[in-house]
């Protein structure tokens, strides 16, 4: 009788949480599809290099803010506010999908070979690192607008040189797909002005 009284009250419980289901959501809907960056510059498939003949380049993932920590686009709404892009996501945060837009560009426009963290471990060869000052729309102009503040260690231990590099694309409308097409626009200019820099 005991377990008949608990298999009832669970079923109870169970069917009581039937018409909850529709109502609760433990995570955010998700956008129909994920956005990342393309690369306009990059080698040629079959393409090889090797260290004993080309200088490397050792490229950190540049730091951000905690705007840009996560994988929504920001708007600047304001001097003090800050929205994101509607249904816009990326497939991962931007100052890693820039990194690797970095290590396309680079070693097509100067020969480099871009070493991995753990090559990199003995003789990382020229450094570049930097911070993503911003990756998102400008409200006030409508522009997408990306700001890289480049640090370059040109040999091991010695100087540092730093530079800011900024592009902008006027988007018709703040929507995801725009936004996001006219964001990969400006990172390959900027990526381009930098693997310039790093060419010198």
């Amino acid at each position: 009788m005991t377990m008949v009284r608990s298999s009832t009250k669970v079923l109870l419980a169970l069917a009581a949480m039937v018409p909850l289901a529709g109502c609760i959501s433990l995570a955010p809907k998700p956008p129909a599809s994920l956005l990342t960056l393309t690369s306009t510059t990059a080698l040629p498939a079959g393409n090889t290099q090797t260290s004993g003949t080309a200088p490397t380049i050792t490229i950190q993932v540049p730091v951000v803010g905690q705007s840009l920590a996560g994988t929504r686009i920001p708007v600047q709404a304001s001097e003090t506010s800050i929205a994101y892009v509607a249904k816009a996501q990326w497939v991962e945060p931007p100052n890693r999908m820039f990194a690797r837009l970095l290590s396309d560009t680079i070693p097509a426009k100067t020969g480099r070979i871009v070493l991995s963290s753990s090559q990199a471990f003995s003789d990382p060869g020229a450094v570049l690192s930097g911070e993503l000052r911003a990756f998102g729309v400008d409200a006030g102009t409508q522009d997408a607008v990306v700001v890289f503040d480049g640090s370059l260690i040109r040999t091991t231990g010695k100087v540092v040189e730093k530079h800011r590099f900024e592009a902008r694309v006027h988007v018709s409308t703040i929507a995801a797909v725009p936004v996001s097409v006219a964001l990969n626009q400006a990172a390959n200019t900027v990526a381009g002005e930098v693997a310039d820099w790093v060419g010198k």
